[in-house]
């Protein structure tokens, strides 16, 4: 995901976004203590898209 793609959607859909994420970033977790996370890469690539929808919605709420 780049931060291009999140900059046209609206304030509903990246709140929306964001909590999807961060059921993703839940659920990697637990697979990673319970040993069924084979590529560990993708908790680090969940928490960045995290970061850029937050990013993304501060921006829209300043517009």
């Amino acid at each position: 995901m780049k931060y291009t793609d999140l900059q046209d959607k609206s304030l509903a859909e990246l709140e929306a976004l964001l909590k999807e994420k961060r059921l993703e970033i839940f659920t990697l977790r637990v697979k990673l203590k319970t040993m069924q996370l084979t590529n560990t890469a993708e908790l680090r690539a969940a928490k960045k898209d995290v970061a850029r929808v937050q990013t993304a919605i501060t921006a829209a709420k300043q517009k």
